[in-house]
Formats: C-alpha cells, sequence, structure tokens
C-alpha cells in the first residue's frame, strides 16, 4: 500500500483592504440587470490590494503555511505552484521565483493549472503521486495566489472575485488525511469565459462570457449530472454513504451555486462557505482551502470526521476531495 497522504498545515492570507461590493470599480458601467444580479449573490464585499500581485499573494501564504507546519523551506521536497489566471511577465517562471523568495532550494519545483478553479485538484493529485512514488520526499508545498485578472471584479452572471493567497503543505503525517480524489472534464466548454488581451491596454480587459444560455442552462444540467456522478463514485469507491459525511464544503460563487449543489446532491452545505463567501467573494481555486481551514478553525471536523470538498469550473471542470480528520485513516489509491 502506498504511503498515507495527509495535509499538515492549510494557511491562506487575506489583505487588510476591504472593497465593499456596492463600490466595485465600474459597477456603474454595467446594466441595471447585470447590476441587479450581483447585488443576488451573497457577497457583501472582498479584499483588494492593488499593491499586492497574485505572486505577493501566494508568497505570503506559503510562509505562513510553513510557520504553521514548523517547517524551514530547507525542508520542502517538492514546490508545486497553481498558475496565476495572468502571468505578470511572458516567458518567466513564477514557481522558480517562488521557489527563490522562499529560499526552497532543494524542492522539486513546477506549476500546474489550466482548469480554472478546479486547478488545485491537479496539483493535489501531483501532491498525491510524488509522496507514494518517492519514499525520500516530504513536504510538499501547494501553494496559489488568486487575483481576477481584470479592473472589474464582477464575472456576470457568475461571481464577485476577491485578493488571496492560499497554501497547503502536504506529507505522509498530519491532522487531516486526504483519502480520494476524482475529477472530470469537459473540452467543449474551453472558452465559455475569457479576457481577449492581445494589443490592448489592461484597462479595457474584460472578461466575458461568450454564451450566458449555454452556461446558465446546458452547462448547469450537465454540471447537476456531472457533480451527482462524481460524488456517487467518490461514495461508493471508498464504502461509504452520505450519512458518513459529516461536512460539505464548496466552492465559493454564490448562494444560488450553494443551493444548486445541495439539490444536486441532496446534501447541506456547510454555513461556513456563505460566511466566506460574504467576507470574502470568490477566490478561484482557494475557495475550498480557505472553507477548509475556516471548518477546521471553528471546530467542524471532530477526530474521525469526513468532509467532501466539491469544485466546479466554467472550462469545464469539477472535482471532489473527500478527507477524514485525525490520523487513523486509510487512503483510496487507484
Amino acid at each position: 500500500m502506498p504511503p498515507v497522504t495527509a495535509v499538515k498545515a492549510v494557511a491562506c492570507h487575506q489583505p487588510d483592504q476591504v472593497l465593499p461590493v456596492a463600490e466595485l470599480p465600474g459597477l456603474a458601467e454595467l446594466t441595471e440587470g447585470e447590476r441587479e444580479t450581483c447585488a443576488r449573490l451573497g457577497i457583501d464585499e472582498v479584499r483588494a490590494d492593488e499593491s499586492l500581485t497574485s505572486f505577493d499573494l501566494a508568497l505570503r501564504a506559503a510562509r505562513q503555511a510553513l510557520a504553521e507546519a514548523r517547517l524551514t523551506a530547507a525542508e520542502v521536497g517538492a514546490l508545486v505552484l497553481v498558475d496565476a489566471r495572468v502571468p505578470e511577465t511572458l516567458m518567466s517562471s513564477a514557481a522558480t521565483r517562488l521557489q527563490a523568495a522562499l529560499g526552497a532550494e532543494r524542492a522539486l519545483t513546477f506549476s500546474v493549472g489550466g482548469l480554472g478553479c478546479v486547478s488545485l485538484t491537479p496539483a493535489l493529485l501531483t501532491a498525491r503521486g510524488l509522496l507514494a512514488a518517492d519514499g525520500d520526499l516530504d513536504n510538499v508545498l501547494v501553494v496559489h495566489g488568486s487575483k481576477p485578472p481584470t479592473p472589474l471584479r464582477y464575472r456576470h452572471p457568475v461571481t464577485v472575485s476577491g485578493d488571496g493567497g492560499a497554501a497547503a503543505v502536504l506529507g505522509r503525517r498530519g491532522p487531516v488525511r486526504v483519502l480520494d480524489i476524482v475529477q472530470e472534464t469537459n473540452g467543449d466548454h474551453w472558452d465559455l469565459f475569457r479576457v481577449e488581451y492581445r494589443d490592448r491596454p489592461t484597462a479595457r480587459w474584460r472578461e466575458e462570457c461568450r454564451d450566458i444560455p449555454q452556461y446558465s442552462f446546458r452547462l448547469a444540467v450537465e454540471s447537476r449530472i456531472r457533480l451527482r456522478e462524481l460524488y456517487e463514485r467518490l461514495l461508493t469507491r471508498n464504502h461509504l454513504t452520505t450519512e458518513d459525511i459529516s461536512c460539505h464544503l464548496s466552492h465559493n460563487l454564490s448562494e444560488g451555486t450553494f443551493r444548486f449543489t445541495e439539490e444536486a446532491l441532496d446534501v447541506k452545505i456547510s454555513p461556513t462557505c456563505a460566511d466566506n463567501l460574504r467576507r470574502y467573494g470568490h477566490l478561484g481555486p482557494n475557495d475550498v482551502l480557505l472553507n477548509l481551514r475556516t471548518e477546521l478553525d471553528r471546530g467542524g471536523l471532530a477526530e474521525g470526521q469526513r468532509a467532501v470538498l466539491l469544485s466546479a469550473s466554467p472550462v469545464a471542470a469539477w472535482s471532489l476531495l473527500l478527507v477524514e480528520a485525525g490520523e487513523g485513516a486509510t487512503t483510496h489509491y487507484l
């Protein structure tokens, strides 16, 4: 049996500056219907600091995670950076820049991404694979800095994006065990949301939905089916039922998304998600890490209790992560 994968520490960094949704830049330029949709998302405010880049946010979260795991950068065996949605420069390596800034000289270093809000999942799959394949390797640091790609933080009709960094240290022992991960994608929706940027100043960048009916109806129907099938597969191959899951944590898009997921899976999303949505908005791949950290801080997962972390992205991708609090769990490997 390959070694068990555990989460040693999760850290989230939020800027101090609070931006109320009612004061979002560019809000006045939206149509009345778009403003009404934005106001109904369940987001009161986001954290926004234009002086911090996605790299800055990632670096701060990474340092916090190492401190909480009581590790030095020299003890990091691998560093996996989840790519920012917009790189600061072309033809450069943000992953090795982070390695140098941390001082993680011996860490195997690279980046993953390409799945939008679900991009945390391939990073976790990679971390688990590295730990299983190399008995001498330990302490995989997974990091992401989240900033919206455009000056307008509202993505119609989906969510409002804030700024934040998140990092997780994974190893063979820790307070939370990763039991299983499932993921699926559908390339038919690869450019459903996009930003045309070539030969345009950043002030004119806009994230646009190519086909709102496709997002609101066809993708919604497919997401309902995919999430239900993934959830059933996750539970069945781990010999569990819904009653064995103590907590369900979703990515944070809107209150409507929480209701959609609850109805699709016949489960209850933890109030932690709505609380974080209200205060921080959407943080891309960092949502589920923020929600897991908050749930643990609140004592919402006792020893031996299990949680399912759900993520979805309009590219389109879907993933579910099964974790258990405590160090006595066994892990499912394909």
